[in-house]
């Protein structure tokens, strides 16, 4: 009896430690950080710093939008926090945003962190209550910022410069 005890908890250990490797793989953490924002989100404790946050949205909403991202990057470690990477998509857009030109490296940069809200966000759909932006939902956020990543014949059009960024 207790022979077979023994070789069941070993199976069960084997099996654990199996599982955390393929967690580890697939996850693919550069950091402890992230390694320990991963398991805190796996068991559903993970939280980012509000006062970061907070400090981040006023940031941005004084159009520092490199600061902003940075504040964010360090509120949510894990990046496991849809609404901060929807801001931090939304920082992109803003700061790639050009009347002549986008600036496409960083819209590519914010295609990814709003894929990454979309991944993150509950049946993928994310809507952003701010009365201070004109895209409220991730939806809206990621057709923009495909549209500046495609080249088209609007792009040579003279009244573009008109255009209003959201």
């Amino acid at each position: 009896m207790q022979h077979k005890l023994i070789q069941s908890v070993g199976i069960a250990w084997t099996i654990l430690f199996a599982a955390f490797i393929i967690w580890i793989y697939a996850t693919e953490p550069r950091t402890f950080k992230e390694v320990a924002a991963g398991a805190q989100a796996v068991t559903g404790t993970y939280e980012i710093d509000q006062g970061r946050f907070n400090s981040a949205l006023d940031l941005f909403h004084r159009e520092q939008f490199r600061a902003a991202r940075e504040e964010w990057v360090l509120a949510d470690p894990g990046m496991r926090d849809a609404r901060t990477q929807f801001y931090i998509a939304y920082a992109f857009y803003r700061e790639g945003f050009g009347r002549f030109y986008y600036d496409k490296d960083l819209f590519k940069q914010g295609l990814d962190a709003v894929n990454r809200a979309i991944d993150l966000a509950p049946e993928g759909t994310l809507k952003v209550d701010d009365p201070d932006l004109q895209m409220h939902t991730a939806a809206e956020l990621k057709a923009e910022l495909e549209q500046g990543l495609e080249p088209s014949l609007g792009d040579i059009n003279p009244f573009k410069i008109f255009r209003k960024r959201k």
